[in-house]
């Protein structure tokens, strides 16, 4: 519903309708639907499209992080850590696991050695936190490039990035009707059990759906599944809000309206894309 508010001169004025959650709902479901179909789109018609998208993801995650970072004067050198992410997305597609691991490992090197240049005050915390860094983004998102590698990536990418979206649309739901007992106040007061709950249900529904009519998995492969994500998109944001409190910020940034920064839209979509490959490769492997 829609709230008012006092400009400088005093007089009442209408503000952004604001849901229940702390966000423009509006704006929220508009930018969530518009990236869903621009990655649904991709995979339609070309699948590398996805791993382009993905790239450039990894690439405004990164650097909303790492300007985030500064706030603790935090710096991680930028050049290699950006080289490095790009070139791990396109080994990942190119080469599969090796090439990700690969990368991961070069990338890290190349950081590590750089560093070096800017002198030994801070150089533990700044490789420190590098390594996470890489870890966190690229790393992580690296999985949701294998998932497209296989001859019906499509479909399995299609059933990661939808039943990560029921999770979180399942979370919010029943978050706002129904929440009443915090899952973890200290870290994220919005957050509650009964939208645990929700999440689950929905992503559980999700999994069992997708797996069984375009993966030719069981249904209840497919429930474990959606339970698995549920819970890895769950601690996903949880852990993005630990971060986020540490450094002392809202959101990593404010280019999406209703939703703050990139990087605010992939703290679920990171560890799932883990979960989502290593359940599928062994539920249904790739023939």
């Amino acid at each position: 519903m829609a709230t008012t508010e006092r400009d400088a001169s005093g007089l009442v004025k209408a503000s952004t309708p604001r849901s229940r959650a702390g966000r423009d709902l509006g704006a929220a479901i508009a930018v969530g639907v518009t990236m869903a179909a621009a990655a649904l789109a991709t995979l339609a018609v070309y699948r590398p499209g996805f791993v382009v998208i993905v790239g450039l993801a990894v690439v405004v995650s990164l650097w909303e992080l790492l300007r985030a970072l500064e706030s603790r004067d935090v710096r991680p050198p930028v050049i290699p850590l950006l080289v490095g992410a790009i070139s791990m997305i396109a080994l990942t597609f190119v080469r599969g696991s090796d090439g990700l691991v690969i990368a991961f490992m070069l990338t890290v090197l190349a950081c590590i050695v750089w560093r070096l240049a800017d002198g030994a005050l801070g150089y533990l915390r700044d490789v420190s936190t590098t390594v996470f860094v890489v870890t966190y983004v690229p790393f992580l998102a690296g999985f949701a490039v294998l998932l497209v590698v296989p001859e019906d990536g499509a479909a399995r990418v299609i059933a990661f990035i939808t039943t990560v979206v029921c999770s979180d649309v399942g979370g919010y739901a029943a978050g706002v009707f129904l929440g009443r007992h915090p899952l973890a106040a200290s870290v994220s007061p919005k957050k509650t059990w009964e939208g645990f709950a929700g999440s689950a249900t929905l992503a559980a529904v999700a999994g069992a759906l997708f797996l069984t009519l375009s993966l030719d998995g069981a249904w209840w492969q497919g429930a474990l599944f959606g339970l698995a994500i549920a819970v890895a998109a769950t601690l996903g944001d949880l852990g993005e809000s630990m971060i986020k409190r540490d450094l002392g910020v809202k959101d990593m940034g404010n280019l999406l309206p209703g939703h703050g920064g990139l990087m605010d839209r992939m703290d679920s979509l990171l560890p799932s894309a883990a979960v989502a490959w290593m359940l599928l490769s062994v539920f249904v492997p790739p023939t």
